[in-house]
């Protein structure tokens, strides 16, 4: 079964007023969860975005989900929309197949305690 992506957004920074528009948004916290159907996963970011004047503009009031991911994933680009969504593969990946690593060595006590004496 492949992964599945959902894009969600946590919260919208705006301008009070730009360009004779209000409730300007100009910075999207965004997320994005993973799932293979069992195991889930979570990354965060945020985007910044423009507006300039003469573009269409939407009223606060009227934006949408779908239409504020558009613009996040719009301004990341395909190449990072794909970055981010492998990512959250290889975490899930990590949690069915979890890999054998050597224990942190900053999180190690220097000395052994059996050769502490």
């Amino acid at each position: 079964m492949a992964n599945t992506y959902t894009w969600l957004v946590d919260s919208l920074d705006c301008f009070p007023s730009a360009d004779g528009q209000t409730n300007v948004v100009c910075n999207v916290h965004w997320r994005v969860d993973g799932s293979d159907g069992t195991h889930n996963v979570t990354t965060y970011g945020n985007q910044p975005l423009t507006y300039t004047s003469g573009n269409s503009f939407i009223a606060y009031s009227n934006l949408t989900l779908e239409t504020v991911t558009g613009w996040v994933k719009a301004a990341l680009g395909d190449e990072k929309v794909n970055t981010i969504q492998s990512m959250l593969d290889t975490q899930i990946s990590n949690l069915v197949n979890q890999p054998n690593t050597s224990p942190n060595i900053a999180l190690i006590t220097p000395v052994l305690p059996w050769k502490l004496a």
